[in-house]
C-alpha cells in the first residue's frame, strides 16, 4: 500500500505543537486555499470518536478519528471519500526544546493496483504540496516569536 511520509522540526516545545493541533480552527489554518476545504459538520476535537464532515473540492470526506496520545500522537480514517483506504497519523517527539511532527499516510486509490501505479505519483506531488503548507502553517504559529496571540496550548 502506498505510503507518504513528511517530517519537519518546530522550534517550540511539543505540548504548543500538539495544542495548536488540538484547537477547533486548526483544520480551518492547516488547508491551503486549493483545493478548497470547507467544513460541513464537525463533533469532539481530536480525540477517538471525534468525527468531521468535509467537501473537498468536489468531493464529501468522512473522518474518523481513531487514535490519540497526549502530546505524542493522533490518527483519523476516512470512512466516506474518495480513498479506498485512507489513514493518516499525526506523530509529535520532543528533539530537546523542539518538536518533530511527523505525517504518515497510508493510502489506496479506488480502482486496484493499476490505478494506484499509474496515479500514485499525483496523489504523492499533492500530498507534498498540501504537507509543505501545514507545515510552514504550524511553524508559523508555533515558533517563538511569531506565537499568534490569541493561541491558548
Amino acid at each position: 500500500m502506498p505510503t507518504f511520509l513528511k517530517s519537519v522540526v518546530v522550534e517550540a516545545p511539543v505540548e504548543i505543537v500538539f495544542g495548536f493541533h488540538e484547537r477547533q480552527d486548526a483544520l480551518r489554518l492547516l488547508s491551503p486555499s486549493f483545493p478548497p476545504v470547507r467544513v460541513l459538520r464537525k463533533t469532539g476535537g481530536i480525540e477517538p470518536g471525534s468525527r468531521v464532515d468535509l467537501k473537498l473540492g468536489p468531493f464529501l470526506w468522512t473522518a474518523l478519528h481513531t487514535a490519540y496520545v497526549k502530546n505524542r500522537l493522533f490518527a483519523d480514517e476516512q470512512i466516506q471519500g474518495p480513498f479506498a483506504k485512507w489513514v493518516h497519523r499525526h506523530e509529535f517527539e520532543a528533539v530537546g526544546d523542539a518538536t518533530r511532527l511527523t505525517d504518515c499516510i497510508e493510502y489506496r486509490l479506488p480502482g486496484g493496483v493499476w490505478v494506484n501505479r499509474l496515479f500514485g505519483w499525483s496523489v504523492q506531488l499533492g500530498l507534498h504540496q498540501m504537507f509543505r503548507h501545514r507545515h510552514q502553517t504550524t511553524k508559523r504559529y508555533c515558533e517563538k516569536g511569531r506565537l499568534n496571540e490569541n493561541f491558548r496550548a
